[in-house]
């Protein structure tokens, strides 16, 4: 079952649950445009992340970096990258998702040699899955297995998805990395997930860059490169579009109406709301409300 709508703590880690009945996984398809934003927005989780597109392409940003892929390719999401994903080209992109929880990769005795020093290798954001390689086309039919285990419930599936999983970490590990562990790295990614806690706890107030440098323990000029090289934004850009995000589920509520919930979200005037509005989502606000109540109908 898609979820299409992420719930997000104040620091954009993810609260849904990533498991089946009894194991701490899931596994399921999504269709980016059916997301509640039009696209899966920015967050982080503790569980890795393989991806396989099976229609159209995507474009996932994690961390500083951003990557395109094209159907029958997927992806390594390490645990803990922020990440966000985009439909490319309004293709109708859909992609199996799985996610699994480190501690669910091997026996626990295998964990501190096998498991641990992967995902807290700060030169491992991500991987690309090329379905020509042979590791790789190996990581993705096992993603297709459990994707069909789950929607089928055979009896001991679950015994079969447990060795899928080692299955495919065994395949990724197999390519030889040359682990790195920069502290620098991990200071700037902890810097960078305190700021945004900041701002999704104080959007609907006034804010300045001021408050989000402090945040982060920068100086403002620091704050806007961390911002720039990290979210491809300014600190201030990020909080209007934030904002904006915040906006689309409270319009969806038939009782609301466009001025209210521009004050809620921070704005002070409800024609720059709507002008900021139109800008981001090429509609009004009020029509953004039509369109999601006509489709309730």
């Amino acid at each position: 079952m898609q979820i299409k709508k992420i719930e997000l703590d104040k620091s954009l880690k993810e609260l849904t649950k990533h498991q089946t009945v009894v194991l701490p996984i899931a596994c399921y398809e999504t269709t980016i445009a059916q997301n509640i934003h039009g696209y899966i927005p920015l967050h982080w989780h503790e569980e890795i992340q393989f991806v396989l597109i099976v229609k159209g392409e995507a474009v996932f940003h994690i961390n500083e970096e951003k990557v395109a892929l094209q159907e029958g390719n997927g992806l390594f999401i390490n645990s803990g990258c922020l990440h966000m994903v985009e439909d490319k080209n309004q293709s109708g992109c859909v992609y199996i998702c799985l996610n699994v929880n480190p501690h669910f990769l091997l026996p626990q005795e295998l964990l501190a040699t096998y498991v641990y020093p992967y995902i807290q290798a700060t030169n491992i954001p991500y991987l690309y899955i090329d379905e020509n390689e042979a590791w790789g086309r190996n990581i993705l039919e096992a993603c297709i297995k459990i994707n069909e285990c789950i929607q089928r419930k055979l009896p001991y599936y679950e015994i079969e998805i447990t060795g899928q999983i080692t299955f495919i970490w065994q395949n990724l590990l197999m390519n030889g990395f040359q682990l790195e562990y920069d502290q620098m790295e991990m200071k700037k990614d902890e810097r960078m997930k305190q700021m945004l806690n900041w701002i999704h706890l104080h959007y609907a107030e006034k804010i300045m860059l001021n408050d989000i440098a402090r945040a982060g323990q920068l100086s403002r000029a620091e704050c806007c490169r961390y911002f720039k090289r990290i979210l491809k934004t300014s600190p201030l850009s990020y909080v209007m579009e934030y904002r904006i995000q915040k906006s689309l589920a409270l319009l969806q509520d038939a009782e609301s109406n466009v001025t209210e919930v521009a004050y809620q979200v921070g704005f002070n005037s409800t024609s720059y709301f709507i002008d900021k509005f139109r800008k981001s989502m090429d509609m009004t606000p009020l029509a953004y409300k039509k369109v999601k109540l006509d489709e309730r109908r």
